[in-house]
């Protein structure tokens, strides 16, 4: 990446194999951030932290409530204070967000999927994966999106009959609202982001990261 630090197009591949998939999409991001040599510039653009772990470089970022090291130059992720292996669909997001934040502030204006850039285009898939689960596990039982998202730094918000809003990243906040519902209509849901959230990752992670939440979410919720 040249000094200019242009932002790389990191799409996610597009094959029926996702573990073959994955491993392309982790292979290049790793490769573009091995490359990369002005560290401390894509840390300032993404709240991460430039620090130095047993006398080697790395980052460290949150994601999901947790803290996450990235060790250079080999770009090994592992969680900061857990042995937990990272899944790799969670560190293509780490990376993804790593390479692609701006570093421009945010909006504070929440806006709908189908609002962000090619959004309604992509909605379809996004609803499958996200609005979906979420209504079918928390639409009659929206107060438990509170507890559920608990480990994820959620916290309450004040959209619809219920509403939680978690920091997924330090620049990527996700908010989730319930309406309930009644005899005349359904339950429904939807996802807000920040105007400004494409800035910090690509399309294809934001569908990627919203399904991550929900259904660790629903993982939570099976588990009481």
């Amino acid at each position: 990446m040249s000094e200019g630090l242009e932002h790389p197009t990191i799409p996610l591949p597009d094959q029926k194999n996702f573990e073959v998939a994955y491993g392309l999409a982790l292979k290049l991001a790793s490769e573009i951030l091995a490359s990369e040599s002005n560290i401390e510039e894509l840390c300032r653009r993404s709240g991460s932290a430039f620090i130095s772990q047993n006398n080697n470089p790395a980052i460290q970022l949150n994601y999901l409530n947790s803290p996450y090291l990235i060790s250079l130059p080999d770009v090994i992720i592992s969680l900061a204070k857990n042995p937990t292996p990272v899944e790799i669909r969670d560190k293509i997001l780490i990376l993804h967000y790593l390479l692609t934040s701006s570093g421009e502030p945010l909006s504070s204006e929440l806006i709908s999927f189908k609002e962000l850039g090619e959004g309604l285009a992509y909605y379809p898939t996004f609803a499958q994966r996200s609005i979906r689960p979420l209504i079918t596990y928390f639409g009659s039982q929206p107060e438990k999106m509170l507890s559920s998202t608990a480990a994820l730094g959620g916290v309450k918000s004040s959209f619809g009959n219920f509403s939680v809003t978690i920091p997924a990243f330090d620049k990527v906040p996700i908010t989730l609202i319930i309406w309930q519902g009644d005899e005349e209509f359904p339950p429904d849901a939807n996802i807000l982001f920040d105007r400004l959230a494409l800035d910090y990752l690509p399309m294809e992670d934001l569908i990627v990261l919203c399904q991550t939440i929900v259904w660790k979410m629903i993982k939570f919720l099976q588990s009481r």
